[in-house]
């Protein structure tokens, strides 16, 4: 991976030093700052009292090794201690070492030391910093690339052993296996599509009054019915955990093939509404339609419908539960789906 491609999204100061492909860029800097420093203490000349001849220099040094590194960092500060020596330690103009004058130098000396080392510390950690960051990067696209195929290639398994079974009912002749397989097909050919949604690697949670609403055009789509309407109202739209996913969205396709299939007849239509609203422990989705209704004494929990029996199993996994009633005023069924969320803790006050 080139550098320009590592840098190109990361904050300046983890590009640092800079011109790193042009290093002459760097030393040039250096000598010019240790210039434009020996040229302030010039000009400043007797307004500092004795004891300062380094003091302009400083700056030039951490400024170079900031921005252009280690080895620029050290031409500026060799030029700028060599030139405070010459024109700023007596004895003055000459490189005389006495003892003050060794003294002076070992203090430039040790202090440039430190600020280099410290900036060349910092940077080495800044690049360290970086390639972590698009290493981590790298392994979250792969992760959620992985992830996508993943769902997919199970979604499109389900959907294959659905077609397996479509294929394998026309050898039958009994209606009533001819039945079950269809519904064992139409169950498998939900899932294979709900698990083409659900493609977040982080485990983000679902949208549920999107989810909802998306699951229940799909089931009403793949009726091929053209005659019936549809409506959606989301009194909440609470997160729906993924792992909570498959099980709403069947038992939702399952109340709504209800309501299509023996609600409306075969070719009937009507009008559907899909309610998701607040409840005490969670939310409840309603399905209502103005179909045939139920028959007289109906019993959900007494039906012997396969489907029934399914969405009861999945509601109670759901921590609620699955009921249905003919429909307060005229012709209708509801069927209500609670769901138990977890509730925000309330804030603590202070």
């Amino acid at each position: 991976m080139s550098e320009a491609n590592v840098t190109g999204h990361v904050p300046f100061l983890t590009r640092l030093p800079l011109a790193r492909d042009r290093p002459w860029m760097g030393y040039a800097v250096a000598v010019g700052l240790a210039l434009l420093a020996w040229f302030v203490r010039w000009e400043i000349g007797e307004g500092l009292p004795p004891g300062f001849p380094f003091l302009t220099f400083f700056p030039a040094v951490i400024v170079t090794a900031f921005f252009f590194g280690l080895r620029p960092g050290i031409v500026c500060a060799a030029l700028s201690g060599l030139a405070a020596w010459y024109f700023f330690i007596p004895p003055l103009n000459s490189f005389a070492v006495g003892f003050d004058t060794a003294l002076a130098l070992l203090f430039y000396v040790f202090i440039v030391a430190v600020e280099i080392a410290l900036v060349n510390w910092m940077q080495a950690a800044n690049r360290d910093l970086l390639i972590e960051r698009r290493r981590s990067l790298d392994l979250a696209e792969n992760r959620e690339l992985l992830f996508q195929e993943l769902q997919h290639r199970v979604g499109n398994n389900l959907q294959m052993v659905s077609s397996l079974i479509a294929l394998q009912k026309r050898r039958l002749t009994d209606k009533a296996a001819i039945s079950a397989l269809d519904e064992a097909s139409r169950r498998l050919g939900l899932v294979g599509r709900i698990h083409r949604q659900l493609y977040d690697p982080a485990g983000a949670q679902l949208s549920l009054a999107a989810y909802i609403d998306q699951i229940s055009r799909d089931v009403i789509a793949a009726s091929g019915r053209d005659n019936l309407t549809y409506a959606f109202e989301a009194q909440t739209d609470p997160a729906l955990p993924a792992d909570k996913a498959i099980p709403t969205a069947l038992v939702v396709a399952e109340a709504l093939n209800n309501a299509i299939e023996h609600g409306f007849g075969a070719g009937g239509g009507g009008h559907v509404v899909v309610t998701v609203a607040p409840i005490e422990t969670g939310v409840e989705v309603t399905i209502a339609d103005d179909g045939a209704g139920l028959p007289a004494n109906f019993d959900v929990d007494a039906s012997e419908s396969l489907g029934l029996r399914i969405a009861r199993t999945l509601a109670v996994s759901l921590g609620g539960r699955f009921s249905l009633a003919a429909a307060p005023v005229g012709r209708g069924t509801i069927a209500r789906l609670e769901i138990e969320l977890a509730q925000p803790e309330p804030p603590v006050l202070g």
